[in-house]
C-alpha cells in the first residue's frame, strides 16, 4: 500500500470580494433608513456584466457607549463574485468611493477545477506508483497489477491574495491599478492510496 499526491497549478479566473456598509440613527428605524439611503448609490455599482452578488446579510444593532444607549446601528453585508478581470479594478474604486465600513479582497479562485484535478489525479497515481516500485526493488520482487485505489480528500488553496481596505472620506473613485491586484495562481492538491500486487 503507497499513497501518492498530485498537485498542479493555474492561475485564478474569478475573485471574490467582501464588503458592508453601515449607517447609524437615534433609533433602529433610523439606521435602516440611513443605511437604505445609502445602499441605493451602492447597489448600481453591483449591476454589471462579469459581477454577481453572492449574498446580502443585514444586521441591526444596538449602539452603546458607557453603559448607557446612543442610539441604533445597521450594516448590510455583500459577498460578490467577479468573473470579469477588467471589471475588477474600476469596481474596487467605485466601491471604495462609497465609503464602505471595511472592504476585504480579492480573493482568487478558479471557475472550473475539473481539468486541473484530473491532471492532479495523473499525478498522483504515477507518485503512488513510483513509491510502490521503490519499495518494490528494495525486497527483490518486481511490481504487478493495482488491486485497489482509494480517493484521498482533495484541497484547494495555494496562493490566495487577500488585500483590506478602510474607508477613507473621498469623493471620487480611487484608482487601483498599482496596487497590482492581477489573478494569482491557484494549487490544486489530489491524494490517493494504492494497494499492489507483489511478483516474484
Amino acid at each position: 500500500m503507497t499513497k501518492g499526491t498530485g498537485e498542479v497549478e493555474r492561475i485564478a479566473d474569478r475573485a471574490q470580494l467582501w464588503v458592508s456598509y453601515s449607517a447609524n440613527g437615534h433609533d433602529r428605524t433610523a439606521a435602516v433608513n440611513e443605511l437604505t439611503s445609502r445602499i441605493s448609490r451602492v447597489e448600481p455599482l453591483l449591476d454589471r456584466e462579469g459581477v454577481e452578488v453572492r449574498s446580502r446579510r443585514l444586521s441591526v444593532h444596538t449602539n452603546w457607549e458607557n453603559g448607557h444607549r446612543v442610539g441604533s446601528g445597521a450594516e448590510q453585508y455583500y459577498s460578490v463574485r467577479v468573473t470579469d478581470r477588467e471589471q475588477l479594478d474600476e469596481l474596487l474604486g467605485a466601491l471604495i468611493a462609497a465609503e464602505p465600513a471595511w472592504l476585504n479582497g480579492p480573493d482568487w479562485e478558479l471557475s472550473d477545477r475539473s481539468e486541473a484535478v484530473a491532471e492532479a489525479q495523473h499525478h498522483a497515481v504515477e507518485d503512488a506508483r513510483r513509491r510502490a516500485q521503490g519499495y518494490a526493488a528494495a525486497l527483490g520482487v518486481r511490481l504487478g497489477p493495482l488491486l485497489r485505489i482509494t480517493d484521498g480528500d482533495e484541497s484547494y488553496g495555494g496562493s490566495v491574495e487577500r488585500m483590506a481596505y478602510a474607508a477613507t472620506a473621498t469623493s471620487y473613485a480611487p484608482d487601483t491599478r498599482e496596487l497590482k491586484l492581477e489573478p494569482q495562481p491557484v494549487t490544486v492538491s489530489v491524494r490517493c492510496t494504492t494497494t499492489w500486487v507483489l511478483l516474484e
